[in-house]
């Protein structure tokens, strides 16, 4: 898949709850990409935002990960560790005049003069990038700024391996984003760049409500001087109404329940065979999984996985 160069693929949980049938569904598919020619699998534990994250919360992940037979290379990284090497990328974005201070709240973020996307996501129209030093300093005073990269007037495609050609013109569908919150937290866009750069990950397997923003991720790797990944974006897993898995939804304690009635490899095999990786279904272990893998395999729409 990767012109002889072997895969190396990583799965990114956030521990803020836990998993659903969604979360290990592209898991599983990460995983079977990865494998599939012989290729490693990382986990990375994406806890930045430690107010969000319970202590157990990255345990329980790689505790159920490994009782559905999930195996890792390499050792797990945890981002909260990571703050350092984020600053670095941070101040290589500074030194080429392309971060600036935000000041503004989530009301005016939202506010009815700021342009919004089909999916609900506004861009951001770049006030922020207007104000004078002496603005700023004035500022500075009352309110902690959170840090923006400005974004060129680019059109950037990617070329996903389920989705075809994706383009997007940074600036104006994209955005000036956030790269450090005001409380001092990295913001994912930055982190999850520069994690999958140094990490040696070359494929990334991702739900599809993430396509929007791989050309900002692409963009963001060539401006820092580092490698970016291909991308696979697969359909999303959906309850029986249509409705996307959440973790605030309670679909974590679904999963739970699942997993305390359910084998690893009867939970795998409905995956696969909803998804349309096998023809009938039956109970089947990821590692037997690995044989018949293939993207081409994978339905396009979004898949219900009934037990």
């Amino acid at each position: 898949m990767n012109d002889g160069v072997k895969t190396v693929g990583r799965f990114a949980p956030t521990p803020s709850g836990k998993m659903h049938l969604g979360n290990i569904f592209c898991a599983m598919i990460a995983y079977l990409s990865a494998k599939k020619d012989g290729g490693e699998f990382l986990l990375r534990i994406e806890d930045l935002d430690a107010a969000r994250c319970p202590k157990d919360g990255a345990e329980n992940i790689i505790r159920d990960l490994k009782k559905l037979g999930f195996e890792f290379d390499g050792e797990i990284v945890r981002q909260s560790s990571r703050t350092d090497i984020y600053a670095e990328y941070e101040n290589r974005l500074q030194k080429l005049g392309l971060t600036y201070p935000c000041f503004c709240s989530r009301a005016e973020l939202h506010a009815a003069e700021a342009p919004h996307l089909s999916d609900g996501m506004y861009v951001y129209d770049g006030r922020c990038l207007r104000l004078t030093e002496s603005q700023r300093r004035e500022r500075s005073k009352t309110k902690t700024p959170c840090v923006r990269v400005k974004t060129p007037d680019k059109t950037v495609t990617v070329q996903d391996i389920v989705k075809g050609a994706y383009s997007q013109n940074i600036a104006k569908e994209c955005g000036d984003f956030v790269i450090r919150r005001s409380d001092g937290v990295y913001a994912y866009r930055l982190a999850v760049a520069v994690d999958d750069a140094l990490s040696g990950v070359n494929t990334v397997v991702r739900g599809e409500d993430l396509l929007s923003s791989a050309p900002a991720h692409i963009w963001l790797c060539e401006t820092l001087g580092l490698e970016f990944p291909r991308f696979a974006h697969i359909p999303l897993v959906t309850g029986k109404n249509g409705r996307r898995l959440s973790k605030r939804d309670g679909d974590g304690d679904t999963l739970e329940k699942i997993l305390e009635h359910k084998s690893a490899e009867e939970i795998i095999g409905r995956l696969a065979f909803s998804s349309g990786l096998i023809d009938k279904y039956e109970s089947i272990s990821l590692r037997e999984l690995i044989d018949v893998f293939d993207f081409d395999k994978i339905k396009k729409s979004n898949i219900t996985v009934e037990f």
